[in-house]
């Protein structure tokens, strides 16, 4: 199995490191283009792309990490370092726009002449190879929310281009140039939907907030309505990555034999992983009543009395 899924992964970085050498030349021919037709749309986009960029990078080395291995010094290998670099080009990407709604302001005081006509070649190469892009991506999107998010990232991009090429059609036919910097506010606008999207998400992980797919309320009802399950308390889930969730928590079983405690434990495995993509679970099966009051137990860094006086008793 574990054979199986690395030959899977190999196609799939493949596909993505691919991808990024093709967006890598968008964004040098758009940064050239822009700066040669003197259009900040072109450059807004470039912006778009860099962003682009990132997300293909980081569903690619969110690839190769997961195939890392556990050790003792990362007991849950290397997923969040890809989560850490997303916050960090989040923040960065928040300060492109910021330039862009700048550029734009002073472009809407007094729009300079651009040449509509390179701006335009240039944007339609950008949107063919981005669309050749997501067509090499839109398999393996169905399998991975990280290849989902890269392959989305692609389809704006797409879409700011033709933004591009409407504006550019619109300047040549009417020489209207303070469309030019319209369209940069536009592409800004989608460059700060990405980057918070990506921030967002990547908060929520560090945060071990539950993955928003997940309705943990549903969650302790279905595990509830298990035969042989009474009550399921203490529970945690929360993300490893945003692909890898993860779930603890007590469940409070009858008196029984390890054999039928450990199908019980398997149904609920199975249930996590159909019903909420739960795959890494820690369960701790108990036939006494652990003294944790209601589902989500409050965390806490001093013991009580009770607990004291618990522990020395074992």
């Amino acid at each position: 199995m574990a054979n199986n899924s690395h030959r899977q992964a190999l196609p799939v970085a493949g596909k993505l490191k691919f991808g990024i050498m093709l967006t890598v030349l968008i964004l040098v021919a758009e940064v050239i283009g822009g700066l040669l037709s003197n259009s900040l749309a072109l450059l807004s986009d470039a912006g778009h792309i860099l962003v682009d960029i990132i997300a293909l990078s980081l569903s690619w080395y969110g690839v190769k990490q997961a195939e890392r291995p556990s050790s003792s010094r990362m007991t849950f290998g290397y997923h969040r370092v890809g989560v850490l670099i997303a916050i960090v080009n989040a923040v960065s990407i928040l300060a492109i726009a910021a330039v862009i709604f700048s550029a734009a302001y002073r472009r809407l005081q007094q729009p300079p002449e651009v040449n509509s006509l390179l701006m335009l070649m240039v944007a339609t190469i950008g949107l063919g190879v981005n669309l050749v892009v997501a067509l090499r991506l839109r398999q393996e999107r169905q399998a991975s929310l990280n290849v989902r998010s890269a392959f989305w990232h692609i389809i704006g991009d797409a879409l700011a281009s033709v933004g591009v090429i409407i504006g550019g059609v619109i300047i040549l036919l009417s020489g209207k140039f303070w469309i030019d910097p319209i369209i940069s506010m536009l592409i800004g606008l989608v460059i700060i939907v990405s980057a918070w999207s990506i921030l967002k998400e990547g908060l929520s992980v560090l945060l071990e907030a539950p993955p928003p797919q997940v309705n943990v309320t549903e969650m302790v009802n279905t595990l509830k309505q298990i035969s042989g399950v009474k009550d399921v308390h203490d529970v945690h889930v929360w993300s490893i990555s945003p692909e890898v969730h993860a779930m603890s928590c007590h469940i409070l079983i009858d008196d029984i034999p390890i054999s039928q405690a450990a199908s019980i434990r398997q149904q609920i495995e199975n249930l996590l992983l159909q019903k909420f993509n739960i795959r890494h679970t820690a369960l701790q099966m108990e036939c006494q009543d652990c003294g944790c009051e209601g589902t989500f137990c409050k965390l806490s860094f001093e013991s009580t009395e009770a607990e004291t006086e618990k522990a020395s008793e074992l």
